[in-house]
């Protein structure tokens, strides 16, 4: 495994692959997760490529950008044992250089919904950052987990409006044995939070149940009625649970239904404590 800093370097790796390459970009402290998408990766390509970049143009003013973990030495031997071939490991000024003169941009209507609502800018910086790793690996393929669902649907249009030669690979969320999705965030909750905080995939799993009922039943029941279904549990499981959406979107376009419907999936943002966690589920279709 050839580990690189600089672009120049990453250039002249990437030029000694022959073959297709794999690419998983991550901002590190790896876990089972990103295991998952590396594994993914190598199964669509003869080589691997990853990326460990911290990108600050996705954080707000106030959120844990240098609280964020930083675990290279275990991140590096992770990405060996799972294969990797290149692992790009630049920092801020290698990607960003004296700061960006051209900035992408996302459009409001997908960046201001769900996480974007609460993140202003967030997709703009993850798009931006993905188009210049895009630029600098030149995959043939990469794989994004389903677990940041909106992001993966940022990056499915980025690639298409910008006409970038990758596949997009989704790769279905990791979950611990209680149902909690793998997150590096999760190191951040207290005892008391991590055993509450599987009641998030509790609700999900109850929106998918309801669905179900609504399928074999052929009723219609309206979408906010089963979100505020899902509401109610988290916050009765949760002891001080703050919610900033539960929300059953389409899955292809996120946009919102009136009642639930094929391709429904329901989302779900919570603040346990201080950490914020994130999870999402396909209802049906």
């Amino acid at each position: 495994m050839l580990t690189v800093r600089t672009a120049a370097e990453l250039r002249t790796a990437r030029a000694s692959l022959a073959g297709r390459v794999g690419f998983v970009p991550t901002m590190g402290a790896l876990h089972a997760g990103h295991i998952r998408l590396m594994e993914a990766a190598k199964k669509n390509a003869d080589h691997l490529v990853v990326s460990i970049f911290v990108n600050p143009t996705q954080f707000g003013p106030n959120e844990d950008f240098s609280k964020y973990p930083r675990t290279e030495e275990a991140d590096l031997a992770l990405c060996e044992a799972a294969g990797a071939d290149i692992v790009f490991l630049p920092k801020a000024t290698e990607i960003y250089r004296a700061g960006p003169t051209v900035r992408v941009t996302v459009d409001p209507k997908l960046s201001g919904i769900l996480c974007g609502a609460q993140r202003p800018g967030h997709f703009d910086g993850v798009a931006q950052v993905v188009a210049i790793l895009f630029n600098l690996v030149r995959p043939d393929s990469a794989c994004f987990g389903e677990k940041d669902y909106q992001q993966l649907t940022v990056i499915r249009k980025l690639v298409e409006d910008l006409h970038f030669p990758v596949a997009i690979v989704p790769v279905a969320t990791v979950r611990e044995p209680d149902g909690l999705a793998l997150s590096s965030r999760n190191r951040y909750l207290s005892p008391a939070e991590r055993t509450a905080a599987p009641a998030i995939h509790r609700a999900l799993l109850h929106c998918k149940g309801r669905a179900e009922q609504i399928r074999f039943d052929r009723i219609a029941l309206p979408v906010g009625k089963v979100e505020e279904e899902g509401r109610a549990l988290i916050l009765k499981d949760i002891p001080g649970a703050q919610i900033d959406y539960f929300e059953i979107r389409h899955t292809d376009t996120l946009e919102p239904t009136h009642f639930i419907m094929n391709r429904s999936r329901a989302f779900a943002a919570v603040r346990v404590g201080a950490t914020r966690l994130i999870d999402n589920l396909l209802l049906n279709g």
